[in-house]
């Protein structure tokens, strides 16, 4: 056998979507991507040495919800040392602040898409064709789509090439209507501008369950993973690496 000959397997490839900076029509507040729901993975994937790159519908430097960030006065998340990690390296840090936009990710080159939720999601995902079209081929082509908490917004919208809800049929999670109540009534104001389950529930032929309040859940069906909220990254990923095998 020559030498040359590399014997080492191809590594497992996964393009992470996170949003773009916005803002709230409910709240006025700076939304963006909720940070364990993008470092979590993360985490889970290079673990088992894949390649990550992390995108963004129009590129460049993301925001973080305040409540997700370790160092965040309100200490919600403040036990989240995996971000608190993410966010004290330079070298991880240098992929928040330059995403490549969604134009530039390729079918060809990701085994699989993994979409993080936050606040940002419900007004740069939920609308966003070109999204929606790019998650579709992943799911099409039976490679994974993944996507998690308010990410999973998309799924109200996304038609599969035959013009069906891409969930048609489908077992899936998301963020939950007690969630939603839990979250509102902590800041004394309506945050969303729709409860995703609510939306689901409204939709005929599919299938959309919750693991209960604030508790980590996810779920496969064939090569779509579904995650239901800040708590589920890890539990989601692992079912996107049990989906390709490894």
């Amino acid at each position: 056998m020559s030498a040359n000959v590399n014997l080492m397997p191809k590594k497992k490839r996964v393009a992470i979507v996170a949003s773009n900076p916005s803002t709230s029509t409910q709240t006025g507040w700076p939304i963006g991507f909720w940070w364990s729901e993008l470092t979590h993975p993360y985490w889970e994937f290079t673990e088992q040495g894949f390649e990550v790159e992390i995108f963004s519908p129009e590129g460049g430097p993301l925001s973080a919800d305040g409540f997700s960030d370790p160092e965040d006065p309100s200490e919600y998340s403040a036990s989240d040392l995996i971000s608190l990690g993410f966010k004290k390296s330079a070298k991880h840090m240098v992929l928040i602040e330059n995403t490549k936009p969604i134009a530039e990710l390729k079918l060809k080159d990701f085994d699989a898409i993994f979409l993080s939720g936050g606040q940002g999601p419900m007004y740069t995902f939920y609308n966003n064709a070109q999204l929606h079209k790019l998650f579709v081929d992943f799911y099409e082509s039976g490679k994974v789509a993944a996507c998690i908490c308010h990410a999973t917004c998309i799924l109200l919208k996304a038609k599969t090439s035959d013009g069906k809800l891409l969930v048609n049929g489908k077992t899936w999670t998301g963020f939950a209507n007690s969630e939603e109540a839990f979250a509102d009534s902590f800041v004394g104001m309506k945050i969303q501008p729709f409860w995703i389950e609510e939306e689901a529930s409204k939709i005929k032929g599919t299938n959309y369950i919750n693991g209960g309040l604030f508790r980590p859940f996810a779920v496969r069906d064939n090569n779509l993973v579904t995650g239901q909220q800040q708590f589920s990254g890890q539990a989601a990923a692992r079912l996107v690496i049990e989906a390709l095998g490894v």
